[in-house]
Formats: C-alpha cells, structure tokens, sequence
C-alpha cells in the first residue's frame, strides 16, 4: 500500500523532466525551420563565393599585379638629363657680347649602363613577378582547401545534431516505457534514473553541437567575405561516393609541374639566379654620354674678323668600381647567399608537399575504409542489435541497461559514420591541394 504512493509521485518529475527535454528539442526544431527559407549553399556555391569575394585573395592578386609592372621600369634606360648652361658670363658688364667664351649652352646627358645589366634587371624583376602570380594560385588553392574542409565540418555537425535530436526522441520513449513499467511493478526506478541520465547527456551533448556549428558557420562565413552571423544552411543530401585513388608517385610526379608552391619556388630561384648575375656584372663600369651645344654673340677682333662661331662638345663619362671590395664584391656574396638560400627553400618546398600527399593519402584511405565499414558492416548490425533488444526488452527478455547502451552504442556508430565520410571527403580536398589540381581519381 506504500508503494503506490511513492510511485505516482515519482511520475511528476518524470513528466517534468521529459517536458523540459521537449522544449528544448522543439527550439532545435524551431531554429531549423526558421532557416528552411535560406536556399541551400552547395559546396560549389561556397568555393565560388571565397574565390570571389575573399580579401586575402584579391590583396595577393593586387600585389602580383603591381610586380607585373615592374620589369618594363628596370630594364628601361634611365631618364636623360637636360642641361642649360650660362657660361663664362662677365661679371662687370654682363654682357654676351664682350667675351669670345661667353655662351649658352643647351646639352643633354645619357647615362648607359653596362652591356648586359638592364637584361638581367628585366629577367630578375620578371621572375619574380612569376612567383607572384603562382603565389596567387597556391593562395587559391589554399582558400578552396579551407571552403571545403569547413563546409564538410559543417555537414557533419549538421548531421550529428539530427542524430541527437532523433536519439533524444528515442531515449524519451524509452523513460516513457521504463516508468510505466516501473508504476506497474515491472520495471525498476534505476531503469528510468539511467534512461534520464543518458538522455541528459544526449542534450548536453546537442548544446555543444550546436555551439560547435555556429563556430564552424562562422568561419565559412569568413572565408567567403560574409557576414559572419549570416545563418547557413547546407543540402541534407550528398553524394557518399568515395574514389579510388592512384599511388603516391604518380602523385608526385604530377605535384612537380602542377603545384603553385613549387612554382613559385622556381621562379624565385630564377630570380635570385639574376640578381646574382647583375650583381657580378656590376665590377664592369657603366658610362654616361654627353651632347652639348654652346651658343655665342658678337664678332672676332681683327684680323680674323666675322661672327663668332658656336661651339659643339661631346662628353663620354665612365663609372669607375674604385670600391669594388666594399660594394660590388659584397653585394655578389649577398646575392650568392640568397641565391642558396632559394635553393633549400625550393627543396624544402618539395619535402613539404611531398609529405602533404602523403599524409592526405593516408588520411583518405584511413577514413575510407572505416566508412565502408560503418556503412556496410557496424551501423547496420548496431541497428539491428537495437531492434532485437527493444523486442526483447518488452517482454520482459532483456533488462533495460543493455537496451539503453546498445541504443547509445548505435549512437556513437551514427556520429562515427558521419564524421568519417567527412574526413573522407576532406582528405581527398587536401590530396587535391597538395597535388595542385582536381583530376586526381583513377
């Protein structure tokens, strides 16, 4: 007789609890479908939006074209000089007339750098404005990479809350029957306390999810210049195909002339080769030409009589390297260094993707297989294993802790299947980055 009491009075912090779990998963709800009118922002979508509208890459993209325009300056003579001269003027008369030297004189000087050295400012400035540009495609390259490792994160969150969400409503069908059974002398209060337990995880669980998602929808907001609380909603359905992939050496192979980095390295390397070889060039002189014409007044003494004649001068100048142990000579070790310093760099250039190919190959087929696996092997019989447990829990065949941890184990596969294809997918982005082109599958 005391008991029943106890049991009814049980049932209102159950009915209390379960309310409480339903509100908050209706304000899941509720967020979900305020965003239904957004149209879905495919992966395409999202690539397309970075490329074009992303800050970083068009400051890159403005750099590169400002070094575009630099070899034409370098290789160019430089600006000739007008001169206007007032020569041997007297100064008690100021007068043209008075002295034979007296002259205006109208000139202009050139100055020629030595044979060789305005070629070699051309290919220096021009190879470098090459490296700018691939580092522009590697910077592409870069950005396309992050769009789709966060939207792939994205869709991954988006299908982990689903499945919080349809657990949470599972595991409250189970309080419900756990507590019918317990007010009927069936079941046990534990039964009910482990089923709210595991549900209450299950919500905190979905809090973090969401959190989790509204960071990563940010940061894909970010790379595609918008605003970063603009809500996002992904297609619910996607392809789950996952390529076969070729070996590692066909990728590094194809890596050597299709990576920008590499590129750019190349070009870099080619630049310091020029700078090097001005820099040696740079012991011969370089010379400055001169024409001068020298205008007079008035007339010769006698005997010789008649108008003054003007006067015609050409000057030839030549720079001397008097410090060349200071200057030229320091500069060549300077240039040497860095030409050097290029060439590591283009070798370390090449560990580093070679490694990136590596690592992104072994990451796909990590997350290939276990997604293969999920889906053709864990998840289903996990299912399955529920199903049978459910039967059996309700006559009495199966005590309520083993059904509740296989639904919780069926929970974790479902997360493991999701994250695992988008892993997947994200490897195979990287691959494609560290390759430096799309058509890598077989």
């Amino acid at each position: 007789m005391n008991t029943k009491p106890i049991r009814m009075k049980w049932r209102q912090p159950v009915s209390i609890f379960l309310r409480t779990a339903g509100c908050l998963l209706m304000l899941y709800i509720t967020q979900a479908q305020s965003s239904i009118n957004i149209p879905p922002l495919t992966l395409t979508s999202a690539v397309e939006l970075a490329v074009g509208n992303n800050p970083s890459l068009a400051e890159v993209q403005a750099r590169y074209e400002a070094m575009a325009e630099i070899p034409s300056q370098v290789s160019a003579l430089p600006d000739p000089m007008l001169q206007l001269n007032l020569m041997n003027m007297p100064t008690d008369s100021f007068d043209f007339d008075q002295e034979p030297m007296t002259q205006i004189q109208f000139g202009v000087t050139q100055a020629i750098p030595f044979p060789g050295k305005l070629s070699l400012r051309h290919d220096a400035a021009q190879a470098a404005a090459m490296a700018a540009a691939y580092s522009v495609d590697e910077l592409r390259l870069d950005l396309i990479n992050r769009v789709r490792e966060s939207w792939w994160r994205l869709y991954y969150l988006d299908r982990a809350l689903e499945t919080t969400a349809s657990n949470q409503a599972l595991l409250r069908q189970f309080i419900e029957v756990a507590t019918t059974k317990y007010e009927t002398g069936q079941g046990l209060q534990q039964d009910v306390l482990l089923a709210q337990l595991e549900l209450s995880k299950l919500m905190d669980q979905h809090i973090q999810l969401r959190s989790l998602r509204l960071r990563q929808s940010i940061k894909l907001n970010i790379l595609m210049n918008t605003q970063p609380n603009q809500p996002i909603r992904l297609p619910s359905q996607v392809s789950t195909q996952l390529p076969d992939i070729k070996e590692e050496a066909f990728y590094y192979e194809h890596a050597e002339s299709s990576r920008p980095l590499l590129k750019q390295a190349e070009h870099q390397l080619a630049s310091a080769q020029s700078q090097l070889d001005l820099a040696k060039r740079d012991h011969y002189p370089d010379f400055s030409l001169g024409l001068t014409y020298g205008d007079r007044q008035g007339s010769n003494a006698l005997p010789m009589g008649g108008s003054r004649s003007d006067f015609l001068s050409l000057m030839i100048g030549v720079k001397i390297p008097l410090y060349a142990g200071a200057k030229q000579s320091k500069a060549v070790k300077q240039r040497s260094s860095e030409f050097h310093q290029n060439r590591y760099a283009l070798l370390d250039d090449r560990l580093k993707v070679m490694a990136e190919i590596s690592n992104a190959i072994t990451d796909y087929q990590r997350s290939r297989e276990q997604f293969n696996l999920f889906e053709k092997g864990i998840v289903p019989q996990a299912q399955q294993t529920v199903e049978s447990m459910l039967a059996g829990y309700q006559v009495n065949q199966v005590d309520f802790l083993n059904l509740v941890r296989s639904q919780i184990t069926l929970f974790n596969y479902e997360l493991q299947y999701w994250k695992t294809l988008s892993e997947a997918k994200q490897a195979l982005s990287s691959l494609e980055a560290a390759v430096g082109e799309d058509t890598i599958y077989e």
